[in-house]
């Protein structure tokens, strides 16, 4: 503590005298006085209730006697146990009342395994594939080596492969074109959902020769002056009832553009009605379009036009066509012949009658609920409603704002008209209907597909863009060096031509001599022959129908070499017969059904088994001779019994996967369905190989 030091100091001096000062006289206290008052309380008024409760009477209290009940002590709980028996009863302690409802008991759930999926279309690059798993590139491509795939940053592998690699990563691959291609593929139709629809009718024949007005005459109403020179611009499809059956015509500028639709893929005619005029007979342009006919594989009904005028003669006619292999069914042949005269509009009903009973020959159904499949008949783009195409309707029912692909372009059903004008909400089969609302201008002959959305429609249309630029437009057609490869009807092979030539003599000459060439397993069939430089109608019926150009002594004009080299088309000239014969002999040598034979591979010895998981037992083999490959047929021997007989189904070595095994190695092999193996077994590998003629 701090020692206290002087800090002031304070003197005492005598006080000042001070006045006394007296204080004033107390008053006397005066007593207070209490007076209490009583008060009367006021009287409440009675509520409501105390009202009602005064005006009724009172009841009077029964009173429940007390049983007295004398137990021993020991009874206490049997009794109380008869009272309650639901429950245990424990003296002197108070009871809970039972649960309503049992208990919940804890439930442990396991959350669903996220699916980890990849969808890959045709083929991916390396680097998008190993990016999209979160996989290094590095780690990625030395597993493609691991399989024998070598490939680099930017190549593409195709969906088995990103699928094989996938799995090590715990990835599923998806194939996007195996689900586009499910989205657009044809439903079956069960046998009790199918409908009769009318027959769709193709009309064909000279130009001259009446097929517009005889239509015109069909429909009873007059489109022929709207038309430049009497000649049809565009398709159009009309439909016509009669007798409360409906008919479906299709009026094409000729038989070209029917050929060209057929070389698409476009099949959409039932019945081709061949007009020929009574007058003229049978004309070059009449055996093209009747040619072109039968290389669709439809039946024709022939229709005898202008009988009206004084220089008719239908007998000659039928005599004409009897020569080209339409035989009339008055001549005990299967060809229907009416006579008509579209002019006077008469044999009109005739026609009709004999298209559907040839209709009811062909016993034409379809499956009117489910999506609408059709075909583009013509397009156009219109001013002020875009790209427009007329659509027939093959099967299904077509509905207004359906979403549809057609060939390489999509689309929203926004409008329907018919060839009146009307405004239609829905088209069932066989019915033609113009349809607005395509994103792009199709093609005439492009397949009309309704999708479930428009989302799908897209992707269909983007992925068949896509295909055609990488492997071009058109698809390879037939060539003479691979036509016994490719063509083939039923169990009976055949070589399509069509044969041009500079003179009648040498056509029919090589005709016959090819001809000749036909055997009972190959047969040569001309399905047009004429006499002319080829043209491009040549290489549209070439296109559709599979077919080689042969011209002997003639050429092809400008067009058409430019037709065929777009719709990848085979023409073929030639200068000496000799050398046309020797070339279509060659090709049907090589159609000829060749010898099989059997081609050894190798042996191995089973020494060692063993069981691997997800693959079954498989055989651990030394290969004493030759090679085991990957997919070879085998035999496996039991001393000198065969005792099963399969497939190579797994080939390894390191437990890698390998394609093939050569003499003086060891590897595991797996049998399809085999897994009885022995020690001491023997494999024989061997393969069925083709052995040609020469």
């Amino acid at each position: 503590m701090k020692p206290a030091r002087v800090v002031g100091r304070v003197e005492l001096k005598e006080l000042a005298p001070t006045k006394e000062v007296t204080p004033p006289p107390q008053k006397e206290e005066v007593p207070l006085k209490l007076e209490i008052i009583p008060e009367v309380p006021k009287e409440k008024k009675p509520t409501k209730k105390e009202r009602e409760r005064e005006e009724l009477p009172k009841p009077k209290r029964k009173r429940r006697k007390r049983e007295v009940i004398t137990f021993e002590e020991e009874d206490y709980e049997e009794i109380l146990r008869a009272r309650h028996p639901a429950r245990e009863v424990f003296p002197g302690k108070p009871q809970k009342k039972p649960l309503s409802r049992p208990p919940l008991k804890p439930q442990i759930t396991t959350p669903k395994p996220i699916k980890k999926v990849i969808r890959v279309d045709e083929e991916i690059l390396v680097a998008d594939l190993a990016q999209r798993m979160g996989v290094k590139l590095e780690e990625m491509i030395k597993k493609l080596m691991d399989l024998g795939v070598m490939a680099t940053a930017n190549q593409t592998i195709d969906v088995e492969t990103a699928a094989l690699i996938a799995t090590e990563y715990g990835y599923e691959v998806t194939s996007g074109v195996e689900e586009l291609e499910k989205a657009i593929a044809p439903q079956e139709d069960p046998p009790e959902k199918l409908r009769p629809r009318p027959p769709v009718v193709t009309v064909m024949g000279h130009v001259d020769h009446g097929k517009t007005l005889l239509l015109d005459a069909i429909r009873k109403t007059n489109v022929v002056d709207e038309e430049a020179g009497g000649i049809t611009q565009h398709i159009g499809a009309y439909r016509v009832e009669t007798d409360g059956n409906a008919i479906t015509f299709i009026d094409t500028p000729g038989h070209e553009a029917f050929t060209a639709m057929r070389a698409r893929g476009a099949q959409v005619t039932d019945i081709v009605v061949l007009v020929v005029a009574a007058d003229d007979g049978v004309m070059p342009q009449t055996i093209e379009a009747l040619n072109h006919a039968r290389a669709a594989g439809v039946p024709i009904v022939v229709a005898i036009n202008k009988i009206d005028k004084p220089e008719a003669n239908p007998e000659r006619v039928r005599q004409q066509l009897a020569e080209q292999g339409l035989i009339p069914e008055q001549w005990g042949g299967d060809t229907l012949f009416v006579e008509v005269s579209a002019k006077k509009k008469t044999g009109i009903e005739d026609l009709l009658e004999a298209i559907l009973l040839q209709a009811e020959l062909l016993d034409l159904k379809a499956n009117p609920d489910k999506p609408a499949r059709g075909t583009v008949i013509e397009a156009k783009l219109d001013r002020g409603r875009g790209p427009v195409a007329t659509v027939l309707v093959k099967e299904g029912t077509l509905k207004r704002g359906a979403s549809f692909v057609a060939g390489p372009t999509y689309g929203r059903v926004r409008g329907m008209i018919n060839e009146w004008g009307d405004n239609l909400k829905e088209a069932t089969p066989s019915t033609p209907v113009e349809v607005v609302g395509f994103a792009e201008l199709p093609q005439a002959g492009d397949d009309f597909i309704v999708v479930q959305n428009e989302k799908i429609a897209k992707e269909v249309a983007a992925f068949r863009q896509k295909r055609r630029k990488e492997k071009g437009e058109v698809p390879e057609r037939i060539s003479l060096e691979e036509i016994f490869q490719r063509i083939q009807e039923g169990e009976a092979k055949e070589l399509r031509l069509v044969l041009k030539g500079d003179t009648h003599g040498s056509v029919q000459a090589v005709r016959e001599a090819l001809e000749k060439l036909s055997t009972d397993e190959v047969k040569v069939n001309v399905i047009h022959q004429a006499v002319g430089a080829i043209s491009s109608n040549d290489v549209n019926l070439a296109a559709a129908s599979g077919a080689v150009v042969i011209g002997f002594n003639v050429q092809p004009d400008g067009k058409a070499r430019a037709l065929a080299e777009q719709e990848k088309v085979q023409v073929r000239t030639y200068q000496i017969i000799y050398e046309l014969i020797e070339d279509v002999q060659k090709a049907l040598r090589g159609m000829l059904a060749p010898e099989i034979e059997e081609v050894l591979l190798g042996r191995a010895e089973v020494r060692q088994l063993f069981n691997i998981p997800r693959v079954g037992v498989v055989a651990g083999c030394y290969v004493q001779e030759g090679k085991l490959l990957r997919g070879a047929n085998v035999r496996l021997y039991r001393g000198d019994e065969v005792v099963h007989e399969g497939k190579i189904t797994s080939l390894k070595r390191f437990k890698e996967d390998v394609r093939e095994v050569a003499s003086g190695y060891e590897c595991g092999v797996g049998i399809e369905g085999y897994s009885e193996w022995q020690v001491g077994d023997i494999i024989e590998a061997y393969v069925m190989e083709e052995k040609r003629e020469g």
